[in-house]
């Protein structure tokens, strides 16, 4: 039987989590709603905080929202369509051939892949979609974003899980046995004061391992060069994160 060992680099900023991370666009669900069978069943598997499961509560008769972690799951936002379970992406005793759709925000890095798409097709009913997207670094102004990526690249970068590396080739690397669909291009935008990119940047988990490690927090080393560039730290500037999107639908012998 596969073991399957859940990797943890979250729940100790789960509060954190939930405070500072961007929302989804909202025609992202409306999108991949449109080509779901139905709005019956959604699987929002690794939901975090929730964001995306809440979103999906807007188009969909009922969630499923799967965490591993219980520290995550203490902090979701409740609703009444939403049932958030504490289970692995790999064993979610979902019932088979039931779910219309299937999102994975910013985690499939953090999975068995293979064990798990083999429960993503357990699961899904004929001609259900499957969708995983990623967000690497976000985008400001030209100055902000040379400390960000000099932040990114120097200070923290060995300090990324392997799995980071998923996320900056776009997922290209993962072998995806679905029918892919072709999806239009996504983005979030939101404007955020220079406390609440910190907060931000607080959450990312080499920013964690680098505190555990060396015992001080990296940010110090761009917050002076962060704070000249900035300006006026309540002035919310306009940021924007795109979206790498993989979508495919599982087709079965079923007519």
């Amino acid at each position: 039987m596969q073991k399957n060992i859940f990797k943890d680099h979250f729940s100790k900023q789960a509060d954190s989590y939930q405070a500072y991370r961007p929302t989804y666009p909202g025609e992202l669900f409306k999108y991949l709603t449109s080509v779901a069978p139905s709005n019956r069943l959604a699987w929002d598997c690794a939901t975090g905080s929730g964001q995306a499961a809440l979103a999906l509560a807007y188009f969909y008769d009922q969630i499923i929202a799967t965490d591993a972690s219980e520290t995550q799951m203490r902090n979701t936002t409740q609703h009444e369509k939403i049932d958030y379970i504490i289970a692995t992406a790999e064993n979610s005793n979902i019932k088979n051939n039931s779910v219309d759709l299937i999102t994975i925000a910013q985690a499939l890095h953090w999975f068995e892949t293979d064990v798990f798409f083999t429960e993503a097709k357990r699961v899904l009913k004929n001609n259900g979609i499957i969708a995983a997207w990623t967000y690497n670094l976000f985008r400001l102004e030209p100055e902000i974003n040379s400390i960000i990526d000099h932040f990114d690249q120097n200070i923290i970068g060995e300090f990324w899980p392997d799995e980071r590396k998923l996320v900056d080739n776009g997922y290209a690397s993962i072998e995806f046995p679905f029918k892919r669909i072709k999806a239009p291009r996504f983005k979030m935008t939101t404007r955020w004061s220079l406390p609440h990119v910190l907060g931000y940047l607080e959450t990312w988990s080499a920013v964690q391992r680098y505190k555990e490690i060396n015992n001080l927090n990296p940010l110090e080393t761009i917050t002076e060069d962060l704070s000249l560039a900035w300006g006026d730290p309540q002035i919310k500037k306009e940021i924007d994160w795109p979206l790498t999107l993989i979508a495919g639908r599982h087709k079965t012998n079923k007519p």
